[in-house]
């Protein structure tokens, strides 16, 4: 157990700091290169913000742990919205402004409900993973259409101006690229690894592990972020990088375990988990669109999130006896 919780410590540690130097890297090698601030944050912020999930997706499946992978995705999902703007909003509460955060929130219900589709027969398969995938490539297109159309138009772009590096060399900005593209499936290996070591000793599934342990420590990237969005009063990306996630979690880390370890999921996943995720989303909907004027998430809010996680995570544990 000491062995198996060292390992996801050095694993979790790796994952951030490596995670966090990947998107530093690559926003300041793309911001060289004359790509708008706006696209930048879109894509390569939105999915540096879910490498750890992707990666650790990626080695449990190839590892033959495919509920580590899907109970990451849907758990990190859960852990963004109720623990990371839960005490986000509890500490500074959270303004939005953006047009394209109120356009994300119906993309992430059709996806929710695409997911809920293909799992509802308790399979994933790899034709299920690979329409996933797609569905992820996508997303990504439209990101990508959006942000060449909007520019400078979107309260988002001068957040994103000030976030991405702007005087990072080109070689500095490439090397941090390929440190994270080394560090971090490494970490995402160890992390697996001590994972998979809890479950064991714990005697508990690989899907639980994955809603706890796995979520709780792929989302610290997360909480660091939006933590410091509204420190800097960049609370539209404090927000969105949270809706961003969420999605590529649903699509790409959701999609591969599909594609390269289908699975038979436990009924736990759509009678408690899934049902779990898709009210607290309602609920961040409810709580911050806003109706014709700037949406809000203070701290009475924040507070509900906060306590709808504490009460599924003791669920959990509830049911597992301990």
């Amino acid at each position: 157990m000491l062995v198996s919780s060292t390992l996801i410590l050095i694993g979790l540690i790796g994952l951030v700091l490596s995670g966090d130097r990947f998107v530093t890297g690559a926003s300041a090698l793309a911001r060289n290169l004359g790509v708008s601030p706006l696209l930048v944050g879109l894509t390569i912020v939105a999915f540096g913000t879910s490498a750890p999930e992707i990666f650790v997706s990626i080695i449990a499946s190839l590892r033959g742990n495919p509920g580590i992978a899907v109970g990451n995705a849907i758990g990190s999902n859960i852990a963004n919205v109720g623990l990371v703007l839960g005490v986000t909003a509890l500490f500074i509460p959270i303004e939005v402004h953006s047009r394209l955060l109120k356009r994300e929130y119906p993309i992430l219900f059709f996806i929710m409900i695409v997911v809920a589709a293909i799992l509802w027969d308790g399979q994933l398969q790899r034709l299920e993973g690979t329409l996933l995938l797609i569905g992820m490539a996508v997303l990504v297109a439209y990101m990508v259409w959006w942000g060449l159309k909007q520019r400078n138009g979107d309260p988002m772009t001068a957040e994103f101006t000030a976030e991405i590096p702007a005087d990072m060399a080109t070689w500095l900005a490439s090397l941090w690229v390929i440190f994270g593209l080394i560090v971090l499936p490494v970490s995402s290996e160890i992390f697996v690894q001590g994972a998979v070591g809890v479950a064991k000793y714990l005697g508990v599934s690989d899907l639980v592990i994955g809603l706890t342990v796995v979520a709780l420590g792929t989302s610290l990237p997360e909480l660091f972020a939006s933590l410091m969005g509204v420190i800097k009063n960049e609370h539209d990306i404090a927000l969105g990088n949270i809706l961003g996630s969420n999605m590529f979690n649903l699509l790409a880390v959701m999609g591969i375990p599909g594609l390269l370890s289908p699975t038979t999921l436990s009924p736990a996943v759509m009678h408690r988990d899934f049902p779990t995720m898709f009210i607290l989303t309602l609920l961040l909907f409810f709580m911050s669109y806003g109706h014709r004027k700037p949406g809000r998430i203070g701290r009475l809010s924040g507070t509900v999130l906060l306590l709808i996680y504490v009460g599924y995570v003791s669920l959990l544990v509830y049911q597992l006896g301990f």
